[in-house]
C-alpha cells in the first residue's frame, strides 16, 4: 500500500491518502499538537469524506470527545485506544 501526500484545504498537518479493501483513507497524526489544533485539523478534513467508502483517520494524544459532539449528526468513529495511550479514531459518514 502506497500512502500519498495530500493538501487539505485551512490545515496545519501533513495528511496522507491510500486506498485498502475498496475504502479511501485520509490519515494524520495530531499526537504532538496542542489544543485547538487537533480539532481544527480534524473538522477541515472531516469535509474530504462525503461518500461511504472514504474514511478519515486520526491519531490524537488523548480521546477528542469535545469533537464527538460537533460531529455526531453526520459522522460516525471508532476510537481505539493505542498501547502507548494515545488514541486512534476513525470517522466515516453516517450511513444513511
Amino acid at each position: 500500500m502506497t500512502k500519498e501526500k495530500v493538501v487539505i484545504p485551512m490545515t496545519t498537518l501533513d495528511f496522507y491518502k491510500y486506498e485498502k479493501d475498496g475504502v479511501i483513507y485520509y490519515e494524520f497524526d495530531a499526537t504532538e499538537c496542542s489544543p485547538p489544533e487537533p480539532m481544527v485539523n480534524t473538522m477541515n478534513a472531516l469535509r474530504m469524506i462525503t461518500k461511504e467508502n472514504e474514511k478519515l483517520v486520526g491519531r490524537f494524544f488523548h480521546e477528542p470527545t469535545p469533537l464527538y459532539a460537533k460531529i455526531s449528526q453526520f459522522f460516525d468513529y471508532d476510537a481505539k485506544e493505542l498501547e502507548n495511550g494515545n488514541f486512534e479514531i476513525v470517522f466515516q459518514v453516517k450511513k444513511s
